[in-house]
């Protein structure tokens, strides 16, 4: 699994930590800066909440090849 964060349409809510707290980065604004492309299988879970929790859907998941989000 893949995710990449497109940082521009980042508002700052953050639902995507509280979902995924090892996975994605904010900085001090609370705005993703999450640069973390390859997600190990464990944290899959985590990752894939915290796509679906962006209001903004500023984060896509890549599963094979193909996207999710």
């Amino acid at each position: 699994m893949r995710i990449r964060v497109e940082t521009h349409l980042c508002t700052g809510h953050a639902l995507c930590q509280v979902q995924g707290p090892d996975v994605y980065v904010l900085n001090d604004l609370g705005f993703n800066e999450t640069d973390r492309l390859d997600v190990p299988e464990e944290l899959w879970e985590q990752a894939r909440r915290g796509a679906l929790a962006c209001p903004e859907e500023a984060i896509v998941v890549e599963e094979d090849g193909g996207d999710v989000s």
